[in-house]
């Protein structure tokens, strides 16, 4: 398939794009287009595309006249164009979204067009959709049908499908373009399509940026006949270093493909039957039960859903308090399995393939759905009916997930507990590409793909990614959800931190061991291209942090060393030096300060800094999972979910919390909080002595050389690692303070379910966070600075 032309038209002006050679320049030309449909739609007069060698593709027409707006869409079959072919009524629409009066359907021997309202050509995402099926016929053969393939551009899309054979009985109901409407402002959005050029342009500075420092360090080592073993040293640690932000803005270039996922709603007391598994281990009573009500209680028929609580704590305490609510809800049950001493059971994974069981033998109607919930996750009322509707109107779609938010995270968020940017930027990318993975809490699966993969599948502790990757493996299609649908909790202290995150590290790699690196295998052998760069790239960046850990002490070993780190063989290369790294630190800026517009931008500075603090831990528990024996401190992960990590320091509690000194051995020593207090003074012992050394050259010229090319090349990023290390360390000293739960949550007074308030929704930024702010700009000022003065001195 080829795109051979492409036509805006706005205000009498218009914009041509000839046929050029390369599928790459066809892929950014269609992204494009696609985007601007989406978010110009008000400005746009006309928008012509045509696509050629296509066949057997169904066209599609839109117009609406309400606005005097002339929107088409036009796909032509093969070569040619069929003018003025016969209408007659739209048919086997009605389940899907009101049909206006005046919508008709065009019909010739090759084609097929239609004429519908805005908000039905809303539903249709040209480029993404990869089957629309659509009936029509003449009025003597009603049921003549007609599949259309249209062109795979990229990758199997998770957008909505539109088929014949949903049941008409379901009404859906529009009520906004895009799922994630309340969660960004318009002027916002745009400026966040530029996070998509920006990124290109990282990716691309920093590239030539190193490509210059391996060049120079080879000239200078041409010229002077020598080896400089620092300067290769020192352009691996800052290759290391960057590897992350590359990567994430080689993926973050596709922030401009849009998700065409509307904000739905199903309707009225028809509605499919649903399973809600929610799992428990040990995590408070109160928790749970508010959960189970909770999820007893949302707008749904009661005769249409169940609910199971499938406690791996085996509280007879539980047991009693959930028989208690079966008198209020008749459709909540308690369970609880057997685990056999020396007999694996496969944790979480486990828990939900024994409650998967229990629904077959349970009373009442088998779900064709089944849903999971975390003990700790309170669902919305919306929940179901915002997520069902994705998988009704695509019946390939096999899971819908929302995003896990918490209502009770600290303020300023000092370890970056609350995900923005991965729940608002990273999560909706891989959906616009087709690779939402399960989110591990309020998902709906439908029943008949999880049976295609034989159930959860176990043998990792994050069966939610293994899952949803297996489904798309097997030519399902997943949906992300970017709606405020549930809200649970962070664990409450430093420890339960470091345990959730080190486990998913562990769950990451345990996945990607048993999926090659999802690059080959009979389980994804479904898999599209992006959806295996995906799970490679996530792969990649759980094992970098070995590496990083190592650049992260490598530098200041380089500097103590005292070698030549910025190797260059003339003063106008160290020039281009200056200014390639610049050029690089500055776009990079810019692509911040757009990216993180929807996460927030110090909540996406927090993230950035988790990378460095955190990598150790990864780096440590990698080593001793799946490299050192036990006889070494090889130890095998052991899951323990977010509830049940119980708070030794009780430090965010201002009644309880554990005096100073107590604080500080548990951090620094049983969480090697110390090895971070190392880093940070061998980091300040590196630059001194760099710097007295400065003293020994003979001009104040060399000796201000000097300084820039070694402990003060920009952009200074020891900086950088020293605030990210001192996270634990502030932590410690100074930790948060976090209201109870019963000041965090209100209490429906007629189902008695404790829902989060609106201002615990939110991460409270205080101004006592800024010294970070206060370090970024000191070191752009610096940098602009340096590279002010190469072109003058």
């Amino acid at each position: 398939m080829l795109l051979t032309d492409v036509l805006f038209s706005k205000n009498g002006s218009s914009f041509y794009a000839q046929p050029i050679a390369g599928g790459l320049w066809n892929l950014i030309v269609c992204f494009f287009a696609q985007e601007i449909w989406h978010a110009r739609l008000d400005s746009i007069k006309s928008l012509k595309i045509i696509l050629t060698e296509t066949p057997n593709y169904a066209p599609l027409r839109a117009q609406e006249s309400e606005r005097n707006l002339s929107l088409s869409l036009e796909f032509y079959v093969g070569r040619g164009m069929i003018e003025q072919p016969p209408q007659l009524p739209i048919p086997c629409l009605e389940g899907m979204a009101p049909m206006s009066e005046s919508s008709t359907a065009r019909v010739s021997q090759d084609s097929l067009y239609y004429d519908i309202e805005e908000k039905e050509i809303l539903q249709r995402d040209v480029y993404g959709s990869d089957q629309i099926r659509l009936t029509y016929g003449s009025p003597t053969s009603p049921e003549t049908l007609r599949t259309a393939q249209p062109p795979n551009l990229l990758a199997e899309s998770s957008t909505l499908v539109l088929d014949e054979n949903i049941p008409q009985k379901y009404q859906i109901e529009s009520l906004a373009r895009r799922d994630d409407i309340d969660l960004l402002k318009p002027w916002k959005r745009y400026l966040y399509f530029l996070s998509s050029f920006l990124a290109l342009a990282t990716f691309s500075t920093y590239l030539l940026y190193f490509g210059l420092r391996i060049t120079f360090t080879l000239a200078a080592q041409r010229a002077n006949r020598t080896i400089y073993p620092a300067a290769w040293v020192f352009v691996t640690v800052e290759i290391c270093v960057a590897t992350p932000v590359l990567l994430h803005s080689l993926w973050s270039v596709f922030v401009i493909k849009s998700r065409g996922r509307q904000k739905l709603r199903l309707k009225g007391g028809t509605v499919p039957t649903v399973d809600v598994l929610v799992t428990a281990c040990g995590e408070d009573e109160d928790v749970i039960l508010n959960t189970a009500r909770a999820a007893c209680s949302i707008d749904y028929p009661a005769d249409r859903f169940r609910v199971f609580v499938l406690d791996d704590g085996k509280s007879q305490s539980l047991f009693r308090s959930v028989a208690a609510l079966n008198g209020q809800y008749p459709n909540l049950f308690y369970r609880s399995r057997e685990k056999p001493p020396g007999v694996p059971h496969h944790f979480k994974a486990g828990n939900l393939n024994f409650g998967l069981r229990e629904t077959l033998t349970t009373k009442g109607e088998e779900g064709e759905f089944v849903a999971a919930l975390d003990a700790d996750m309170i669902p919305q009322p919306e929940w179901l009916r915002a997520i069902l509707p994705h998988m009704l109107l695509d019946e390939r779609c096999g899971l819908a997930c929302p995003p896990q938010l918490f209502y009770n995270v600290p303020p300023n968020d000092p370890l970056y507990q609350g995900l923005d940017f991965f729940v608002h930027v990273s999560e909706p990318i891989k959906d616009a590409l087709g690779v939402a993975w399960c989110t591990g809490s309020g998902y709906v699966i439908r029943r008949c793909a999880l049976d295609s993969i034989g159930d959860i599948p176990v043998g990792t502790v994050a069966e939610d990614v293994l899952c949803s990757t297996l489904l798309l493996g097997e030519g399902w299609r997943t949906a992300y959800i970017h709606e405020g649908l549930q809200y649970g909790q962070v664990p409450g202290d430093f420890g339960g931190h470091i345990k959730q995150r080190t486990r998913w590290t562990v769950g990451t790699m345990q996945t990607s061991l048993r999926l090659r690196f999802s690059l080959w295998g009979s389980e994804i052998r479904g898999l599209t291209f992006p959806q295996r760069a995906s799970g490679l790239m996530y792969s990649i960046i759980s094992i970098f942090n070995v590496f990083l850990t190592m650049s992260l002490f490598s530098m200041p070993a380089v500097l103590i060393s005292g070698g030549r780190m910025v190797a260059y063989a003339t003063d106008d290369q160290l020039r281009w030096l200056i200014r390639a790294c610049f050029l690089a630190f500055a776009v990079n800026r810019m692509c911040e300060l757009s990216m993180f517009l929807p996460p927030g931008y110090r909540n996406g500075q927090r993230g950035t800094r988790a990378i460095l603090w955190m990598a150790p831990y990864h780096t440590i528990t990698l080593l001793r999972v799946f490299v050192l024996p036990s006889w070494l401190g090889g130890e095998t992960t052991s899951f323990k979910p977010t509830g049940s990590l119980s708070s030794e320091l009780k430090e965010r509690s201002s009644r309880e919390r554990a005096p100073l000194f107590r604080r500080l051995k548990v951090i620094l020593w049983n969480y090697f909080g110390g090895f971070h207090l190392f880093y940070i003074l061998f980091v300040l012992a590196a630059v001194i002595t760099s710097s007295v050394r400065c003293s020994r050259q003979p001009t104040l010229d060399e000796k201000l050389i000097y300084l820039l090319t070694h402990a003060f090349w920009i952009p200074v990023s020891w900086l950088v690692y020293v605030s990210a290390a001192w996270t634990p360390i502030i932590y410690a000293l100074n930790p948060p303070t976090v209201p109870d739960n019963g000041d965090l949550l209100d209490r429906d007074p007629t189902t008695n379910v404790a829902y989060p308030k609106e201002c615990s929704k939110q991460i409270k930024n205080k101004l006592s966070n800024g010294y970070f702010e206060f370090q970024y700009t000191l070191q752009t000022l610096y940098t602009t600075a340096i590279f002010a003065g190469s072109w003058v001195y």
